[in-house]
């Protein structure tokens, strides 16, 4: 058995197979899309030579004309026959569901031409009824949207261990600077106690210990912290399951000297000791 997967993925016009390959492709498979049947093997085996980083890649197939379709079968086969791990998944949708997908975007289905589209949809349906009985996997799309489809191709697609960690950063900042245009969150810490207007805590930054403990001292503040960092235990799993890969969130005070940059540290420090990689970043701690 080759070391190589290989996922081909075919199906009904409409029916999803463009944001199938871009699932497939989030997912760490290499994606090409359109690549005649002919070309197949050629590719697999530049894939599985001795060297070749790609372990996983997923091809979608464009084989409604008749001849693509016996070119693809006996490539298919041949392909099995070496050893190598290859499946078909096929994604279809119900004639209903198609005419209204085509009639809201506008596109033409390719086999429309002078005809309507429901006649369209059911002559390449009929062209590809092999194809679907020979496929390992069948999804009907007719009920998801595009995350409902990456959710299902993730579970058939993905082991445990290929699975990435949701990559959190926190970048601690001073509304008076302007607020990190990278960030898709916001937290405005200004409403917690300022050590600014303690002298002796003045030229000091939210790294050192007097400050921190000067914060959490107070009531409002060690509630803020209890209340933020439930909610991103809540938060960080439904980003995750949605497949975001990256996540910033913004902590901003006045300065961004004191209070986001002790918020921002704590928050780092009770996702640490749970075992999730934070990183942390403060903006604007060396300016006065």
């Amino acid at each position: 058995m080759k070391d190589l997967k290989v996922v081909i993925i075919s199906g009904q016009s409409g029916s999803g197979k463009s944001y199938a390959i871009k699932c497939f492709e989030d997912l760490g498979f290499f994606c090409v899309d359109n690549l005649p049947p002919p070309l197949i093997p050629k590719f697999v085996d530049i894939c599985s030579q001795s060297g070749s980083e790609v372990k996983k890649i997923a091809l979608g197939i464009d084989i409604r004309e008749r001849s693509f379709l016996a070119d693809f079968v006996s490539t298919f086969d041949r392909l099995k026959a070496d050893g190598f791990q290859i499946e078909l998944l096929f994604l279809e949708a119900r004639d209903e569901v198609l005419v209204s997908r085509f009639s809201e975007t506008r596109r033409p289905h390719p086999l429309a031409r002078n005809r309507p589209i429901l006649e369209a949809i059911k002559l390449e349906k009929e062209r590809l009824s092999e194809l679907r009985k020979g496929a390992d996997k069948v999804i009907d799309t007719s009920e998801y949207n595009v995350h409902k489809l990456k959710e299902v191709i993730t579970k058939y697609y993905i082991t445990r261990s290929d699975v990435k960690r949701l990559n959190i950063f926190l970048i601690s900042f001073g509304y008076k600077y302007g607020s990190p245009y990278e960030a898709d969150l916001l937290f405005d810490v200004r409403f917690l106690v300022n050590p600014n207007f303690v002298s002796d805590l003045r030229l000091l930054s939210g790294d050192d210990p007097k400050i921190e403990e000067y914060i959490m001292k107070d009531q409002t503040s060690r509630s803020f912290i209890n209340r933020l960092t439930r909610f991103l235990e809540f938060l960080f799993p439904l980003y995750e399951k949605e497949g975001r890969s990256y996540l910033t969130l913004g902590i901003g005070c006045t300065g961004g000297r004191h209070r986001s940059v002790v918020v921002a540290n704590l928050i780092g420090r009770f996702f640490n000791k749970k075992g999730l990689e934070l990183t942390v970043r403060h903006r604007d701690i060396g300016r006065v």
